[in-house]
């Protein structure tokens, strides 16, 4: 039996438990459910705060974590990350009010900064040489500078709306953060063999995720500058056409990729180039 904790509530909780589905893990979890076991396979799934997670893992409670790598800087340096999700994208940053005048990182000396970040921006004060008194508070971050608590924030940004309705301008930014899988320290034998089979569907999934399927029509003289093109897997597939001299070849690309490698195909003869999302990819 395999523990997992995941975040309570949120997008992180959200899109935690659509990743476990994918790797076809179900869960029966009801409103407010503090654990929940799946039906197909030797997992149990707890729902904690965030911050709670991490020391869950040192203790033993759980075994894995899906939370965000931010927390990690924060509370869990010593924990082991084993797989990058590579979901729930964000940033930790400084934020000053609108009109506060701002030119470089002096400029934070002599601020009251409110952070519910307290290690993770005593650790960039001390390598940037920087000295500001800090204000730890837990939740509602943004308000701190408008009833005089603070004179800037640190807190963690996602689109900036919630600055922008704040009066908050985003000035520097600390530490990118996106979701990763965790791993305990008192794993035993059997269970990281569970470990193992799940990072490996997680992989396939992601694996999937940044890679399309294609499929293009080229003359047959074009295919091996084509298949030059098509780097992702050992060999494309080639298929003769019904029409002489030409074939359909089949093959994955990566998606960042796309406009680029779809260009230089058709540049190099591709024609009639169809390219679709893949569910899962598994080499």
């Amino acid at each position: 039996m395999i523990r997992i904790a995941i975040q309570k509530s949120g997008r992180l909780n959200t899109e935690s438990l659509a990743l476990l589905k994918s790797c076809g893990i179900a869960i029966d979890n009801g409103k407010d459910q503090l654990k929940a076991a799946a039906r197909n396979f030797p997992v149990e799934v707890f729902f904690l705060r965030n911050g709670d997670i991490p020391q869950y893992l040192r203790d033993g409670v759980v075994d894995l974590a899906i939370l965000g790598s931010n927390t990690l800087v924060e509370k869990g340096q010593d924990l082991e990350i084993i797989e990058r999700l590579g979901f729930s994208k964000c940033r930790v940053s400084v934020a000053l009010p609108k009109g506060d005048s701002f030119n470089s990182l002096a400029d934070l000396n002599g601020k009251k900064i409110a952070t519910s970040y307290p290690n993770t921006v005593k650790q960039f004060l001390a390598e940037n040489k920087l000295n500001a008194e800090l204000h730890i508070i837990n939740g509602s971050v943004e308000i701190a500078p408008s009833i005089g608590l603070a004179d800037a924030i640190v807190d963690i940004v996602s689109s900036g709306s919630t600055l922008f309705k704040n009066n908050l301008t985003e000035v520097v930014k600390i530490l990118e953060s996106e979701a990763v899988l965790v791993k305990g320290s008192t794993i035993s034998a059997a269970q990281q063999s569970l470990i193992e089979t799940i990072q490996f569907r997680i992989q396939a999934i992601l694996r999937a995720k940044r890679s399309r399927y294609i499929l293009l029509n080229a003359p047959n003289h074009a295919i091996k500058e084509i298949t030059a093109i098509l780097p992702v897997l050992k060999s494309p597939t080639v298929l003769p056409l019904a029409k002489e001299g030409w074939s359909s070849l089949h093959s994955v690309i990566n998606a960042g990729d796309f406009w680029e490698v779809i260009e230089q195909l058709k540049a190099a003869g591709a024609e009639d180039i169809l390219v679709c999302p893949i569910e899962k990819m598994v080499l």
